[in-house]
């Protein structure tokens, strides 16, 4: 896996990288790989964009992974995985809220506007600065959607210790977020998927909670 671009063989054999995140990754295989030449410019000769993140950024670009692409970038598992940020900080009112929502570019930016300018070599954080100098929302892909005449709460079902990752999987480990599929089966064979209507009354059985109609469709 490399970063930005593509390196390039001199004359001589030896692989010159052509961004930090290439330089990372020619590092590794020449830890490997003692017969691996390589040379690093002074310009990419640089610790930021960390290895972490230029992997997570490529990875969450991958066309042949699940999911659809985004307008950025974006890695759960970079953010709430290696760093641990809490769902409900970028989401936030989950707990209060019926809807989730999604975090604004400024928020994004609160958080990185701290960081090194080395980071705008990663594309995603190009778009977001873009956005930020242009006053822009970010147009996310949703995944994660219901039939309009179901009535679903997050506040409720925060509230009651239902975690994120029952119903949207484990984000915490997911570079390019995509909808999981659940593996429980009915007692009389019938499989069910994440948010159909089966797995929603399976879970409201499973902890005694009303099946009424009314309960979600109202």
């Amino acid at each position: 896996m490399l970063g930005v671009g593509t390196p390039f063989a001199s004359d001589d054999g030896v692989v010159v990288a052509k961004s930090v995140c290439e330089a990372h990754e020619l590092r590794a295989r020449a830890a490997e790989d003692p017969h691996f030449k390589i040379e690093i410019p002074a310009e990419f000769d640089q610790q930021f964009p960390s290895r972490d993140a230029c992997r997570s950024h490529q990875a969450a670009s991958d066309e042949d992974a699940p999911g659809p692409l985004q307008p950025i970038e974006f890695s759960h598992k970079h953010h709430a995985g290696a760093f641990q940020i809490d769902c409900q900080y970028c989401h936030s009112n989950t707990d209060s809220s019926p809807s989730a929502g999604v975090p604004p570019v400024e928020l994004c930016m609160g958080c990185h506007l701290q960081f090194s300018p080395a980071y705008d070599e990663l594309r995603g954080i190009q778009t977001l600065r873009k956005h930020w100098e242009q006053k822009k929302p970010i147009e996310w892909e949703q995944i994660h959607r219901v039939p309009e005449h179901v009535q679903f709460r997050h506040n409720r079902h925060a509230k009651a210790g239902i975690t994120c990752q029952t119903c949207h999987g484990p984000v915490q480990e997911l570079d390019k977020l995509y909808m999981t599929k659940d593996t429980k089966w009915w007692p009389w064979g019938l499989p069910t998927q994440k948010l159909e209507m089966g797995w929603c009354i399976q879970c409201h059985r499973q902890k005694g909670v009303s099946q009424d109609c009314n309960t979600c469709h109202y």
